[in-house]
């Protein structure tokens, strides 16, 4: 199929082209001349998702996450757009038409109202009403909507075109977030102002009721867990700390490490003191020795003095006391009472040595008296050296078990402490992290989520009508059905149509193609493309002749189709008549449709009537066509034309096929080349020794060339010619 055939189809089917948008249009507008007036309300709530400010925002820090904010939005226009959600806003508003006594045109209108009345009888309506609580008449609807017997509440609510349905509302309910904002706009469309804009005022309440539920509901088992494992942790921690005081008080400790770090540092000064008394110690009886060498006898027998020594022995008890008073760490007023009643001793010791040596010189002319003050000095820092020893032993041997007692106790009390630290994090951990749970349900349960930046307006003008749209649509949608209807069967054509389809599906080339005549005039350019197409298939005809191999000395054409219709008579009479006015005799033989018919002769064409018999194939010369046996002498006849009936309903006489010089195969442009054809064509290829011209009949004028009025005025061939009566007077139209 070309784009020629295509606009040719589209000139064919104009008028259903035009007629076919007409006609849907015109439906369309016919249908929506009840169109019903809509209302539009909106409203727009502020969310906070995005840049809002809370209590948990105290404790937020670094940068927005755009994915959770996107996704806190998508959770709240899911909760919209749940059943649940719809479901319940329709029950809010039905609860309040019910409440209504007359109609209200901010709420239902007055038409309204009278359906909803028809719907809920007044019996029902009654009870509905009687014994309403604190909490309205929603419960009850919620129930009656959901029940399973049938009642009118049920039924309003499963009905998709009620006001009501959670299925009607969500056909009509439209949420959007606005750009990149915190900001979501509502929009809801409805035939009734009052409905549009209540519509909304209960859309934003369940949501805002809805999204908090579903956040407290988040929020609860996470506070519970928290809760619990805040309690045990605090348990832990108290037991701990029971364990470590019972640890102190049993072994007497305030505060291990110092006490331990006090004890340490107690032994290691006593120690140094206790190194260097030691040495002093050492000095002193050195001392004391080389004087008892310089006295002599005098001194040995002031040794042995019983009373000097009694006096020794107590002032080494009296230092001992002072020496542990002051380690001890007892007060100044004992230290001192102590300290008093060594120097008592030491001045009585000082007094018995003067007693003895009152006088006399030393072996080295010394003063006896010298050497004994000096002596008894010696003695007496030596008594007092022997007392701090003695103290110092004892202190460090104390100092020693206490540190062999901490020893094994430091490990235990730091394990009671680690298990405290951990214990305390642990429960500390907790506690934080109940307190974020409880800081977030806080959040969200203290304040409604959705605050409203503009309120659901009441739309006083409806929008703008369809009407005209839909009229516009259908006669679209009608143009579009006829343009396809025209393509699909433009696809789906597979007619010969224009002279190059006919050579790619028979495979041959056409030789010349007549168009549609309808009428034989000079005037019009079918009939002068006829009229040069004879001239030219002369010519061709005349040409083949001369080159064919025939034995029969005068030229013989057979005329063909595969089926009937094709044009083939009417190429044969034109053909005939044109040879005929030319001056030359013609014989036309045909295939006889009745059985009286008879050869005659008009216009210098004879015309000799055939029946195809039963042995038609074997028919050899052209007398074999004549009836009782008549011969047939062609030696009279310039030109023989042989019109040959149909090759898909008879047989083809191939002895005398093959003694034609040529053959005339006519195929109608308006026929369908299929499978059928293209077998006979195939026989007719192997069987035709002559030549073979194929001629396209009835092809439309887009594919012919004519010849202008004054070109045609000179062809031989006459229009009116063509028109003559034939035979039985067939007419050009006739195929």
């Amino acid at each position: 199929m070309t784009f020629n055939h295509f606009i040719r189809l589209l000139k064919e089917n104009i008028p259903w082209i035009i007629l076919f948008p007409l006609v849907t249009a015109g439906a369309v507008y016919l249908f929506t001349r009840n169109e019903q007036k809509e209302y539009t309300s909106k409203a727009t709530v502020y969310t906070g998702l995005a840049s809002g400010y809370s209590i948990q925002s105290v404790n937020k820090t670094g940068t927005t996450d755009y994915a959770t904010i996107s996704n806190a939005f998508d959770n709240l226009l899911i909760t919209l757009n749940s059943t649940e959600t719809k479901r319940q806003i329709g029950l809010r508003l039905l609860e309040q038409h019910i409440m209504l006594q007359r109609p209200d045109s901010l709420i239902l209108s007055e038409a309204g109202f009278n359906r909803l009345q028809e719907m809920i009888p007044s019996t029902f309506r009654q009870k509905l009403l009687a014994d309403l609580d604190s909490t309205g008449l929603f419960p009850k609807l919620k129930a009656l909507a959901v029940a399973e017997t049938a009642n009118p509440i049920k039924t309003l609510v499963s009905n998709p075109y009620s006001y009501y349905s959670a299925e009607g509302i969500d056909k009509k309910l439209k949420a959007n977030r606005k750009n990149s904002s915190d900001m979501i706009d509502l929009e809801y469309e409805s035939d009734d102002r009052g409905v549009t804009r209540q519509m909304l005022v209960f859309a934003i309440q369940v949501l805002n009721e809805r999204y908090i539920s579903l956040k407290s509901v988040d929020a609860n088992p996470v506070i519970d867990y928290y809760k619990g494992r805040s309690q045990e942790a605090r348990n832990k921690l108290e037991e701990i700390e029971s364990k470590l005081r019972e640890f102190n008080v049993k072994h007497q400790l305030v505060n291990f490490a110092e006490e331990s770090k006090n004890t340490a540092f107690s032994r290691d000064g006593f120690a140094k003191e206790y190194t260097t008394e030691l040495m002093r110690n050492r000095a002193l009886k050195a001392g004391m020795d080389a004087l008892q060498k310089r006295m002599g006898q005098q001194g040995n027998l002031l040794v042995i003095n019983d009373d000097l020594l009694q006096k020794q022995t107590e002032l080494l008890f009296a230092e001992t006391e002072v020496v542990s008073a002051q380690s001890s760490g007892q007060s100044n007023g004992q230290v001192s009472t102590l300290q008093a009643k060594a120097d008592i001793i030491k001045e009585e010791m000082k007094e018995i040595s003067r007693r003895y040596y009152a006088a006399g010189n030393s072996p080295e002319s010394i003063p006896q008296d010298k050497l004994v003050d000096d002596w008894l000095a010696k003695v007496i820092d030596y008594e007092e050296s022997n007392a701090r020893l003695d103290v110092y032993k004892k202190r460090l041997s104390e100092f020693q078990s206490k540190i062999s007692e901490f020893s094994p106790l430091g490990t235990d009390l730091h394990q009671l402490q680690r298990e405290l630290d951990v214990a305390e994090k642990e429960y500390l951990a907790l506690t934080s992290s109940l307190n974020q749970a409880q800081i977030y349900r806080k959040d969200v349960v203290d304040e409604d989520l959705l605050k409203i930046v503009d309120s659901p307006n009441y739309p006083m003008m409806p929008k703008p009508s369809k009407r005209l749209l839909l009229v516009v649509v259908g006669f679209a949608v009608g143009f579009f059905i006829a343009l396809l209807m025209t393509v699909v069967r433009f696809l789906l054509d597979s007619r010969l149509d224009s002279p190059e389809n006919a050579e790619v599906k028979i495979g041959k080339p056409v030789t010349l193609a007549f168009p549609v005549v309808k009428k034989l005039t000079i005037n019009s350019k079918e009939s002068r493309a006829a009229m040069s197409t004879f001239e030219q298939l002369t010519n061709a005809i005349n040409i083949e002749v001369l080159q064919s191999k025939s034995h029969i000395p005068n030229p013989l054409i057979a005329v063909l189709s595969m089926r009937s219709k094709q044009g083939k008579t009417w190429v044969a009479n034109g053909l005939a008549r044109v040879y005929a006015e030319t001056g030359q005799n013609v014989a036309y033989f045909y295939p006889q449709s009745t059985q009286k018919e008879e050869a005659f002769e008009e216009n210098g064409v004879y015309f000799f009537p055939y029946s195809v018999r039963a042995d038609f194939m074997n028919v050899s010369d052209l007398t074999g066509l004549l009836e009782n046996g008549t011969s047939f002498a062609t030696s009279p006849y310039h030109k023989i034309i042989l019109e040959l009936p149909p090759l898909v309903s008879s047989p083809l006489p191939l002895y005398l096929f093959n003694k034609c010089h040529v053959s005339l195969l006519i195929v109608d442009s308006n026929s369908i080349w299929g499978r059928k054809e293209k077998q006979l064509m195939e026989q007719y290829n192997k069987i035709s020794l002559g030549a073979s011209l194929i001629i396209l009949n009835r092809v439309e004028k887009e594919y012919i060339d004519a010849p202008t009025v004054k070109e045609a005025e000179q062809i031989s061939t006459k229009p009116e010619l063509l028109l003559k009566p034939q035979r039985t007077s067939p007419s050009p139209f006739n195929a």
